[in-house]
């Protein structure tokens, strides 16, 4: 075990960055350096919280991040053990992993700004007071803007086709439902109405006939500056307002992005994935592979037997299954990808803002550092549905293409819209508004975990701690349509995870059960009646 004596932890007490943070910087930093060698084993949490005089849960999420990111190990009965990390520090010439691109505690622009690293808590904000008091968020039934005005309606969207339910009762029942544990649903009532009101009125006050007026075909440059800041800040994603294209979903960027990879790709997908983007793969009528997944991820050795020439990947939280995927593996597919010119990696990072225990990890792109990474992301998710605003990074051998085969098509998004979310970043608003959203996230997250505990007998219980759903697997027999058939029995709507397969999965008893769109009342009203249905499984 590593002696303390080598561990030499200086905490601050100022309060700029919490304890476990600075845990977890520190031990990184020694495996990185090679202080702390493969193999290594860490003292127990118990023993290093009371050698540093903290909580014991300080550690426990240090750890946590370690074991998350792939630095660190937990081998049963025996304690944590460093991880080898030897290909991670080969691979980035700088230092280390994630060390292009930052400097002095937070990740620095072509412009030479300097903004704060993202910590699961705080975003950039460039010229706003950090939120409140943290009360906001306490009752996600009847959420408080920024001004002390309450919203009212706890009503919900389903993420995806926009459809829109004012009153959450009322949608269920029109569907049969008394509970419906849909994973794409979210909660509405956060949604800062009166800012977006008041930021609305103030564009659209100007007599600025330049909105509307035809714009950039990438999106106008200013929200794709403001863009790129973010995407520094709080993804560690390093690229150029010229790399980034807006535009009104992720169907349409897969549009053209099928124009600038051109119709002869053959795309690797996991298996469960994201059945949406696998049908617009499939409308191209490229050639899709699935591929194994471990609890990894992606196994990057399959891809080099298959052929493949593009894989798309979600390394954050891979939709259905929850899965982080870790350092080791990351570095995997970057080594894939660059043994070959035509190789690119499609990361799509749909709601890496919602972790709920550490610090977010870094974008897979934060760590390319040989343009392989073709980087998605989205506002639907995190705002509201009717936010129609997504946006890719292109590499910059594949932003030529764009310019010769795409630049004759309009942006997608009004430019009202556009200035509209441009001012809601900027400002400071979406910080506030992210930070809000975690808070009821999280409260609706752990007590469905708290409501699921009785269960755990007869079920395991993945994916949390980030995301907006969690995975139950039935340890006795018993198959996922029996589940799901028991469930519709007491009116509560679950969703299999055969819905996700691009190919079946003999013998899956497994459920997806969202929280995102329901109030605390509907999670425990759904989780009772799930024991009732279950019950004897247990």
């Amino acid at each position: 075990m590593t002696g303390l004596r080598e561990m030499t932890i200086q905490l601050r007490t100022d309060g700029i960055q919490h304890l476990y943070e600075q845990i977890y910087d520190y031990i990184k930093e020694e495996i990185r350096t090679g202080k702390l060698l493969a193999g290594e084993r860490l003292p127990s949490t118990r023993f290093l919280a009371e050698y540093l005089q903290v909580a014991r849960s300080t550690v426990d999420y240090a750890y946590g991040q370690l074991l998350s990111e792939g630095y660190i190990e937990a081998r049963p009965c025996r304690g944590y053990f460093v991880c080898s990390v030897e290909d991670l520090v080969q691979l980035d010439g700088s230092g280390g992993f994630f060390a292009r691109g930052k400097e002095a505690g937070g990740f620095r622009d072509g412009s030479g700004e300097n903004f704060p690293e993202g910590n699961g808590e705080e975003v950039w904000n460039p010229g706003r007071a950090r939120e409140g008091n943290g009360e906001e968020g306490r009752n996600p039934g009847r959420a408080r803007e920024g001004n002390g005005e309450e919203v009212r309606n706890p009503g919900r969207v389903r993420e995806g086709n926009g459809e829109e339910g004012q009153n959450r009762g009322n949608a269920m029942e029109d569907r049969g439902f008394r509970v419906d544990f849909s994973p794409y649903d979210i909660d509405m009532s956060g949604f800062p109405f009166s800012v977006w009101k008041k930021i609305t009125k103030n564009i659209l006050s100007y007599a600025n006939s330049d909105l509307f007026a035809k714009g950039e075909a990438q999106g106008d440059r200013e929200l794709r500056r403001t863009i790129s800041r973010y995407l520094h800040s709080s993804r560690g994603v390093d690229c150029r307002p010229e790399q980034i294209i807006v535009g009104a979903g992720n169907d349409y960027l897969l549009m053209l992005l099928e124009k600038i990879l051109g119709r002869h790709v053959h795309i690797a997908m996991e298996n469960p994935t994201y059945k949406r983007s696998y049908r617009i793969f499939r409308s191209f009528a490229y050639h899709i592979t699935t591929v194994e997944m471990d609890e990894a991820g992606m196994r990057a050795d399959r891809l080099e037997q298959s052929q493949v020439t593009a894989a798309y990947v979600m390394p954050s939280h891979q939709f259905p299954t929850g899965t982080v995927m870790p350092i080791g593996r990351r570095m995997e597919l970057l080594k894939w990808a660059d043994s070959r010119p035509d190789r690119y990696l499609i990361e799509d990072d749909y709601d890496s803002e919602f972790r709920f225990r550490g610090k977010p990890i870094p974008a897979l792109q934060a760590s390319d550092g040989h343009g392989k990474v073709i980087y998605m992301g989205t506002f639907s998710k995190a705002i509201a549905p009717a936010i129609r605003v997504s946006f890719m990074v292109l590499p910059e051998v594949l932003l030529e293409r764009y310019r010769e085969n795409c630049s004759f098509y309009s942006c997608t998004v009004s430019r009202i819209d556009q200035s509209i979310l441009n001012e809601f970043i900027r400002d400071g608003y979406f910080e506030r508004h992210l930070n809000k959203m975690r808070k009821i996230y999280r409260a609706k997250h752990d007590m469905l975990l708290a409501c699921l505990q009785q269960l755990r007998g007869g079920f395991a219980v993945s994916g949390e701690n980030a995301g907006l759903h969690l995975l139950l697997t039935a340890r006795g027999k018993v198959t996922e349509e029996e589940l799901v058939a028991r469930a519709l029995e007491k009116k509560v709507r679950v969703y299999g995870l055969s819905e996700s397969m691009v190919e079946d999965a003999a013998g899956s008893a497994t459920v997806l059960v969202g929280f995102g769109g329901l109030t605390e009342e509907k999670i425990r009203e759904g989780a009772a009646l799930l024991r009732e249905a279950w019950g004897e499984f247990c």
